[in-house]
């Protein structure tokens, strides 16, 4: 067993490319840790996320901490910074996009057990106070990632590196 050199890593990637057709976006609420903004950047660039929205005082990926953490990788994701995530649901939904919020609610299912669709966008809050009543209204959907350990909830960039991770393999499994 080796590592991979250069073009073996270009021939996997490729590869993985060809079999992924589905279209992610994700919009950020709040979120305005520029680390946590960055490293979502990064996970987004890896998974091939069409669009960012950056709403209600999120750090953009241009803000020094986020440019940092995403190491370049803000230039495969193009984003965009609203007003209101309201304003970026709007949009999402406009550029064909169902919207899911990554949430625990009364009503939110695992996110392994919703049936992919062509175009999902991911909204994602602030890790403490979570998404407004407003706006999970305005979603089609809520879904949590399931957890058993003795922690109750993960980083907002871990937990949306995961959900990405799951929408690809479910799209990959299908």
């Amino acid at each position: 067993m080796k590592q991979l050199d250069g073009t073996a890593l270009k021939r996997l990637h490729r590869e993985w490319r060809r079999r992924t057709n589905g279209r992610i976006a994700i919009i950020l609420d709040g979120v305005a840790t520029p680390v946590n903004v960055g490293s979502i950047v990064r996970s987004a660039a890896a998974y091939g996320v069409d669009h960012l929205w950056c709403a209600a005082g999120s750090a953009t990926p241009a803000s020094a901490g986020a440019a940092k953490t995403a190491l370049g990788t803000d230039r495969y994701v193009p984003w965009e910074e609203v007003p209101s995530t309201l304003d970026a649901i709007d949009a999402a939904r406009a550029a064909g996009f169902e919207i899911v919020a990554l949430e625990l609610t009364d009503d939110a299912t695992p996110l392994h057990d919703h049936a992919p669709t062509a175009a999902i966008c991911l909204l994602v809050g602030h890790e403490d106070h979570g998404l407004t009543k407003a706006t999970l209204a305005a979603c089609d959907r809520a879904a949590f990632l399931p957890m058993v350990g003795r922690v109750g909830s993960l980083n907002v960039a871990t937990a949306t590196a995961i959900a990405l991770y799951e929408l690809r393999r479910q799209e990959w499994s299908a």
